[in-house]
């Protein structure tokens, strides 16, 4: 039982991950004017914090806990590169733009490795937690 539940809160981990990245990339281009308007750097540094912290203290699994910060890189990096057929989701037309998509790519990167590495961190409970070793 504990397996399964391990499982689905990895699951749902993933799946929470990938559509926060996919909308935080589909953010990137948000103007105001010709102002570019940097949400998806500040939902990337949110979201990542508290999506690792919450899916560790959820499944209980250090690994379920690590799954969003990875979805999140390979969301990421996906969009930086261009596909074949010349679609680019991460652009820099211009230098604000090319600012804003830089720094959504290492605020997630940085804000995830440190959700990471607190997650790591934590000791890990002693013993069998039935209470029978004496």
């Amino acid at each position: 039982m504990t397996t399964l539940r391990t499982v689905g809160w990895g699951l749902l981990a993933v799946l929470v991950a990938a559509w926060l990245a996919v909308v935080e990339v589909l953010w990137l281009p948000l103007r105001i004017g010709p102002v570019p308007v940097p949400v998806s750097v500040l939902a990337a540094a949110v979201g990542n914090l508290l999506l690792v912290t919450w899916a560790h203290r959820l499944s209980g699994s250090r690994v379920v806990g690590v799954l969003p910060a990875l979805v999140w890189v390979v969301v990421a990096v996906g969009a930086s590169v261009r596909r074949p057929e010349g679609d680019l989701l991460i652009t820099g037309q211009t230098v604000p733009a090319q600012l804003v998509g830089l720094g959504f790519l290492l605020v997630g990167v940085l804000f995830g490795a440190f959700a990471v590495g607190r997650v790591l961190s934590r000791p890990v409970p002693a013993g069998s937690g039935s209470g029978g070793a004496r």
